[in-house]
């Protein structure tokens, strides 16, 4: 297990390396000259210049990439070109807002998503099972931003239970109203990847229930649903562990959208605002925590597969 774990560190570092040096090289090649949008459009061509000499945008990219790297290694990810301000410090703050909502967004998917997938493969051919079988395929095809309106109108507009936008001012200090303005947007992302895991979680159930020692289970005594909960189920469990992983990657990208649809002052709507204003150290900043985390994730989901299924350690 140490050695196993060992190299999936080094995989991860490698991973990581690889994921800073392609970000960097992207946000070069993006159109644009950020010391000539800070210059304004009455900078002469040599405050433009002076400018580009001051922030370091002069000098060789490898220069520029070690500079930044060794900043990271330090905690340091830069300063704003547009703020001025710490790229670490404003990510700590919009952290607070898309930490909790990609966290409930996953605990909705789940928790809607395992039992029925569960339920519409053991009720297979009959009538609710092939209901629930045709609303996750739909569920699943529905574009995050179409659904997040749908549940703004519902629950917003008509029914006036839930805020349709917005965060408040003081942020987690009123944690009632904190929590109710994530409420939609969790439900948005939690649904629509909650759907595609439920469809996973289905056929994983499925191929348990025709597995023999389910069968052979079920000869000696055991009805076939007790058959599947206690030798069909952990093995499922391994596998929506390991797709678990995968949709993290799925709920930072539905996080991004939702938090433009939704007005949220999150890591996402930070990002696109960078772009667009050419914050190339905070834009870095950005995607590289993004990134790590979702290399994190699938780093410790390898883990606890490797922990939970006996058949991995025998070949450790």
């Amino acid at each position: 297990m140490l050695r196993y774990t060992l190299t999936r560190a080094a995989l991860l570092l490698v991973g990581l390396i690889v994921a800073s040096v392609l970000i960097f090289l992207s946000l070069r090649v993006l159109p644009g000259d950020v010391a000539q949008l800070i210059a304004g459009t009455q900078g002469t061509p040599a405050q433009v210049a002076a400018i580009r000499e001051s922030l370091g945008l002069d000098r060789p990219l490898p220069l520029q990439y070690l500079e930044w790297m060794g900043g990271v290694l330090r905690g340091d990810l830069g300063t704003s070109l547009v703020t001025g301000s710490s790229v670490g410090a404003e990510l700590a703050q919009k952290a607070q807002v898309s930490i909790p909502l990609g966290i409930m967004a996953l605990i909705i998917a789940v928790v809607f998503s395992v039992p029925l997938g569960v339920l519409s493969a053991v009720r297979r051919g009959r009538g609710d099972g092939t209901a629930l079988s045709v609303g996750s395929q739909a569920l699943a095809a529905v574009p995050v931003v179409w659904a997040g309106m749908m549940l703004v109108v519902v629950f917003a507009v008509w029914l006036g239970w839930l805020p349709a936008q917005g965060f408040p001012r003081d942020g987690w200090a009123d944690p009632a109203a904190a929590f109710r303005s994530l409420v939609l947007p969790a439900l948005t992302i939690g649904i629509v990847e909650g759907a595609m895991l439920m469809r996973f979680v289905r056929s994983a159930t499925l191929q348990a229930i025709g597995q023999d020692y389910v069968r052979t289970a079920a000869a000696k005594g055991l009805t076939r649903n007790t058959a599947l909960i206690r030798h069909g189920l952990p093995n499922v469990a391994l596998s929506v562990i390991t797709v678990l992983g995968l949709q993290v990657a799925g709920i930072v990208v539905g996080a991004v959208v939702i938090e433009q649809l939704f007005t949220l002052p999150g890591i996402g709507r930070m990002l696109v605002a960078d772009v667009g204003a050419r914050d190339l150290p905070k834009v870095q900043g950005e995607l590289l925590l993004l990134t790590g985390f979702v290399l994190v994730v699938g780093f410790a989901v390898d883990l606890l597969h490797r922990a939970l299924d006996p058949r991995q350690r025998e070949t450790s």
